[in-house]
């Protein structure tokens, strides 16, 4: 898909996937009892990537070119018993998952970066921010909530999120170490985010480092005013609306999301 291309009912995701540039470097990281998979391309000023639930950096497709073209060093994640990451019998926390970061940030000798943050993976890159701010320049929290009551209902079909859980589902049985358990892993992850994450507004007060709440327009899942709320109680963050898009804004119109996530990369130089 070009970038100016539209993919608003995620047709082409469901059918063909994104895929990302040939791999640089990758290797596995072991911690807490889990594989956790990276790869890292380019070099200049560092950015992780964190995809959301049930994904896997692939999911990324769109925006790994782009971040390269600006310059900076982009690294991927796949969360703990996501892709190419395995899991064992711990239950899924953001917390284990905010430790797989640093783990993955320790192996590759990275002092600081900035953290770009989808759905689940946003609440991870918000919890990284909140336990280890020297290593975080700053946070692009997309599409997330950070206690439950930031959640929409959803009581009725969606066919977005249903072509989205096919292509998740086809990705997992191709890239995981399990590939025929992926209703047992996608269970155990829904576990963690009907009950978490649970942060007051104590603790949201106590996040050190600069933070862009993103929110889509039409997002299926998280309530506008809860973004406004975190915007509200985050000491140093930004508000930002995308306009036409939903949960899938990175898909669906990739080049409006790039624009939103350089200009804020542009004001953060992490240190090396």
């Amino acid at each position: 898909m070009k970038l100016e291309d539209h993919d608003d009912d995620l047709t082409r995701f469901e059918a063909e996937g994104v895929a990302l540039p040939p791999l640089e470097h990758h290797g596995h990281v072991e911690h807490e009892g889990a594989r956790i998979w990276y790869a890292t391309y380019g070099s200049g000023s560092p950015v992780i990537l964190l995809h959301g639930g049930l994904g896997h950096s692939g999911n990324w497709g769109y925006q790994v070119p782009a971040l390269l073209e600006a310059g900076h060093r982009v690294i991927l994640i796949d969360s703990r018993g996501h892709g190419r990451s395995t899991r064992n019998t711990r239950p899924y926390t953001y917390e284990l998952m905010a430790s797989d970061v640093l783990a993955v940030m320790d192996t590759l000798h990275l002092k600081q970066a900035s953290l770009v943050g989808w759905s689940d993976g946003a609440c991870t890159a918000l919890i990284v921010a909140a336990q280890a701010p020297t290593r975080v320049a700053g946070a692009f929290f997309f599409g997330c909530n950070m206690d439950p009551s930031g959640l929409k209902q959803i009581n009725q079909h969606n066919s977005l999120l249903s072509r989205c859980l096919s292509r998740h589902l086809q990705d997992y049985a191709q890239l995981s170490a399990t590939p025929d358990q992926f209703h047992e892993f996608a269970e155990a992850v829904g576990i963690m985010m009907k009950s978490q994450p649970n942060y007051s507004t104590h603790d949201l007060s106590q996040i050190g480092v600069p933070v862009l709440i993103v929110q889509a327009e039409h997002d299926e899942f998280i309530r506008d005013e809860h973004a406004q709320y975190l915007a509200q109680n985050i000491p140093d963050a930004k508000l930002l609306f995308l306009k036409e898009v939903s949960h899938f804004a990175p898909l669906q119109r990739p080049q409006q999301f790039n624009a939103a996530l350089l200009a804020f990369l542009s004001e953060r130089q992490p240190q090396r």
